[in-house]
This record gives structure tokens, sequence and C-alpha cells, in this order.
């Protein structure tokens, strides 16, 4: 396309629950484990997000396939579920296989800091700051 042009694209309409398959099926290719073991082997609690203790390298992956994912679905004009599933657990398999190629194992990665643990403590650097600022004026 020339620069500056724009494309219209249908939107895909699919179920939370649909949604919810592709991108679990998606994990399961990239860590090569099923999420549960995965959030057991990380140590993350039962009630919590297993991305809240990824690694930076692990968001970026995911992110990666899932970019990689929304546009071979405009570019293939790939439709449904299953044809969406198939695409996104394809790619999910090939950057963990560029992952692995490059000594990578992403379930083998040790977790990264609770990101709700970093923003306490981000917030309360916050007010100590502000506090500071306010003693001085």
């Amino acid at each position: 396309m020339p620069k500056g042009a724009e494309k219209e694209i249908d939107d895909i309409l699919l179920t939370r629950y649909a949604c919810y398959l592709i991108a679990q099926n998606g994990d399961q290719a990239l860590f090569n484990i099923n999420t549960q073991l995965l959030k057991r082997k990380m140590g993350v609690p039962d009630s919590r997000p297993v991305a809240d203790f990824l690694p930076t390298i692990s968001i970026k992956a995911k992110d990666l396939a899932a970019e990689m994912t929304g546009l071979n679905v405009q570019n293939k004009d790939l439709k449904g579920q299953a044809k969406i599933e198939k695409e996104h657990v394809d790619n999910n398999l090939a950057v963990r296989n560029m992952l692995t190629q490059r000594g990578i194992v992403p379930e083998n990665l040790p977790p990264a800091d609770d990101v709700k643990k970093l923003q306490r403590k981000l917030d309360g650097d916050e007010k100590k700051m502000l506090k500071g600022t306010k003693k001085k004026n």
C-alpha cells in the first residue's frame, strides 16, 4: 500500500470463550506446557494470572506471536475460531522455535517480580517523593 494510504478491514466477532481458548492454546504452544502447570512451576497463586509473573522476554514473545496472528488474520482473510486458533498456535510455535534455537527455553525461565508488588512499591516511592517536595516548598 502507498504511504499514508488507509485500508478498511472487517471486524471479526468471536465469543469471549473462543478468545480465551485461542490465547490459552497459543500459550501452551509457546511454553510447551499447560498454563496451570506453568503457574505451579513458577509459584503463581491460583487467583493470579501467569502474565503477572512472566519475564519480559516471555511477554515480548507472546506479543510477537499475537501481532503475527493479527496481521495474518487480515492478510490471509482468516475467519472462524478454528482457522484463527491454528494460526495463533502456529505463530507461537514459530516464536518458540526461534527462542529455543537461541538457547532460550520459555518454560525454564525464572519468574519475574510480581507486577502488583512492583506497582505498590512504585506508588509508595511516588508518595514519598511527593511528600519530600511538599516539605521543601
